[in-house]
């Protein structure tokens, strides 16, 4: 008689096992999101630090183990805790959060504007139930206005009601000094956010208050200049963002039963801004010199945010286009170049040389598909190309690395002709310019930019104060004039290095 053997409980139960465990090690490794919303103090602009400027938000991930927690930054500049919701942006959010996710709420720097002209986005003062009728000057459309707390209630109902879990930042000072002192901004929007947060029992991180009694300790002198530029009171550095990034953590960290506490880092290593790398490849009118000598090169870096860029200076003295790649330094540049540095190439100086006798630095002329077999001293031979074919070569290298070239005609030579600078407007000038524009890559015509200066400055000043004996290498006061039209150069144009300047 066979013996049966009854599976069905057992499977069963393995199988309803199988699956708790699955779903636990599942909620386990799931990351908690966390949505931020507010104005430019929590992301300027683009989030990519234009003009040197940054809100908190962004260097806020390098304070939590980020296999556990992800960081979105949806803050807007210019908005205020009303246009932030008629814009549809919070929709945009509010469509991503889940339950368990938290979502961060600053809003206040823009709440006291018009509420129906300009930017129209203004809330009327206050945590209570008042409200305007106004019709929009922009679009005649009927748009009911609410309090500043009516809106923040709106945010903290919406998160609760997908099962979010939202937490109230009061809206960061001005730079603004008064006696010593910080103007501290509690009377209004820090107070009002304090009490919405306290009246709808959620989570509340007194930014304003943790940022102005730091920053009263340090003293304005210290301030202006690190946190905050002299030129903007209300938008911090790199500095400032990251400070508030810090006490924002610090506020986490003080709330009762936050799981995001457990996932802040103890010591966090910030490498923020990430900084991009501006290569400069050139000749001697570009290169770090020596007994006087200087090229631009060695002077544009303080031109740029510090914070965001390094400069590195690749350019070498007696370097045509052609000898730069030969002798193999463009190579060895190549190795050090990333996605999302930029190279700015100028060459010219040194190109008119012979091209198989002497120094044999020279390139065939124009922008041409010609080329010429040498016979160098050391017995090898050499395929020469036009400078525009070693302007294209450099320019594509860089592209297929990443990169972004820009291409600058070569600076003017002290050369003068019934008081106008002689140009290069018919040879090297010109051949850069078209090589940039065939290329589609940014071009600055530095050789006109500089040629107008040295003209309004005059030839005997010229002479004496920016260059040495010779008429092409200048001194450092005549490299920082290049570099700063090398600047003037980035502004005028379409390039997004510009955003990368410091003034």
């Amino acid at each position: 008689m066979k013996r049966k053997y009854n599976f069905g409980l057992p499977i069963f139960l393995i199988f309803a096992a199988f699956t708790i465990l699955t779903s636990f090690i599942r909620n386990r490794n799931e990351k908690i999101d966390v949505f931020l919303v507010g104005d430019s103090t929590v992301k300027n602009g683009q989030g990519d630090g234009a003009g040197g400027l940054w809100g908190w938000g962004d260097p806020l991930k390098y304070h939590f183990d980020t296999t556990r927690v992800n960081i979105e930054n949806h803050a807007l500049g210019g908005t205020s805790s009303r246009s932030f919701q008629t814009g549809g942006l919070w929709q945009k959010v509010l469509d991503k959060v889940g339950s368990g996710d938290y979502v961060f709420i600053q809003f206040g720097h823009n709440d006291n504007g018009s509420y129906n002209t300009d930017r129209a986005r203004g809330t009327i003062k206050g945590t209570g139930n008042d409200t305007v009728h106004v019709i929009m000057e922009s679009t005649g459309n009927r748009e009911i206005i609410y309090t500043y707390g009516w809106y923040l209630r709106k945010y903290i109902a919406d998160t609760r009601a997908k099962g979010g879990i939202p937490v109230i930042v009061s809206p960061i000072p001005r730079n603004d000094w008064e006696n010593g002192k910080i103007k501290y901004n509690d009377p209004d929007y820090s107070r009002w956010a304090r009490e919405v947060a306290s009246s709808e029992k959620v989570a509340f991180i007194d930014l304003n208050a943790k940022m102005t009694s730091f920053l009263n300790n340090l003293g304005e002198s210290n301030v202006t200049g690190k946190y905050f530029f002299a030129r903007d009171h209300t938008h911090t550095t790199a500095e400032g963002a990251i400070l508030n990034a810090r006490l924002v953590a610090q506020g986490i960290l003080e709330i009762k039963g936050c799981k995001l506490a457990k996932y802040v880092i103890e010591n966090p290593v910030y490498n923020f801004p990430v900084k991009i790398r501006v290569f400069t490849i050139g000749d001697s009118t570009v290169a770090k010199g020596k007994d006087g000598i200087q090229g631009w090169g060695a002077e544009i870096d303080k031109y740029f945010d510090s914070t965001r860029v390094m400069v590195v200076n690749k350019a070498r003295g007696g370097r045509s286009s052609r000898t730069y790649m030969y002798e193999g330094i463009w190579h060895e540049t190549l190795k050090e170049i990333k996605p999302g540095d930029y190279v700015l190439v100028q060459f010219g100086h040194n190109d008119g040389g012979a091209i198989d006798k002497e120094k044999m630095r020279g390139s065939i002329k124009g922008t041409g598909t010609d080329s010429i077999i040498v016979q160098r001293e050391d017995g090898k031979t050499e395929i020469v190309h036009s400078y525009g074919w070693y302007l294209t070569k450099y320019i594509k290298d860089a592209k297929a690395l990443g990169a972004t070239p820009i291409v600058c005609s070569p600076i003017p030579r002290r050369e003068w002709t019934e008081n106008k600078i002689i140009r290069a407007s018919e040879d090297y000038g010109k051949w850069a310019k078209e090589v940039a524009e065939k290329e589609n890559v940014c071009f600055i015509d530095l050789n006109e930019i500089v040629a107008l200066k040295y003209e309004a400055l005059g030839q005997d000043t010229v002479a004496a104060e920016f260059f040495l004996e010779d008429h092409t290498h200048t001194t450092a006061k005549g490299a920082d004039l290049n570099a700063q039209s090398v600047v003037e150069g980035l502004k005028d144009k379409k390039c997004k290095l510009r955003n990368y300047l410091a003034y």
